[in-house]
């Protein structure tokens, strides 16, 4: 059975995306960040050997930047982050033997790691892409795990921590990948010198 990369997006809309960023240096320059974000995203994920499933926030985007050939196209499901991330993972795992799921603010996140994700799926049971401000880049696990996703703080500082915890208490097998920044505000985009 191949392996499945899920990629969780927003949609690209003024106004709608990087409310952070968009606080400091506005709107355009948060969609522009939003949309450089995106396609370096894209560019990595066709480099993966898996399929490739893309769920966005709101709507499908038929014809969009994201071909059809390289990306089967559904919309997230559930009342928050941990709901459509369990929702997307149990879709996956109904016809995949490994899963994992990657957003869409990471720049410095590669190929070689997804692949290293998926490798280390082969003896653990659990994933983890810890970022720098708390959170997680990347998840993989071999069966959906309902208890990663449930009393998790999401979008704070919290999420890797009580996520791991979780893991501990289930008895789950677990491997870390390195530490990686993501794009959150202005600064954040600023030290990567990309322009906008």
């Amino acid at each position: 059975m191949q392996d499945a990369l899920l990629i969780f997006i927003r949609n690209p809309v003024r106004g709608r995306v990087k409310s952070r960023i968009a606080r400091t240096a506005g709107e355009e320059a948060a969609l522009n960040i939003y949309l450089a974000l995106l396609g370096h995203t894209r560019s990595v994920c066709v480099e993966v050997e898996a399929a490739r499933l893309l769920f966005y926030s709101d709507d499908i985007g038929y014809g969009d930047e994201w071909p059809e050939a390289l990306f089967e196209k559904s919309l997230q499901q559930g009342e928050d982050l941990g709901a459509r991330m369990l929702q997307a993972f149990e879709t996956a795992l109904a016809g995949h033997r490994r899963a994992v799921i990657i957003g869409s603010d990471c720049p410095a996140i590669t190929p070689g790691l997804i692949h290293q994700a998926f490798d280390l799926l082969g003896t653990h049971e659990l994933v983890v892409g810890p970022a720098a401000d708390g959170g997680y880049y990347l998840l993989g696990m071999c069966r959906p795990q309902a208890a990663l996703f449930e009393n998790i703080a999401w979008g704070t500082g919290e999420v890797f921590a009580q996520t791991m915890e979780s893991a501990a208490r289930i008895g789950l097998t677990s491997a870390v990948l390195p530490i990686l920044p993501d794009i959150d505000c202005e600064a954040d985009w600023e030290r990567y010198g990309w322009p906008i």
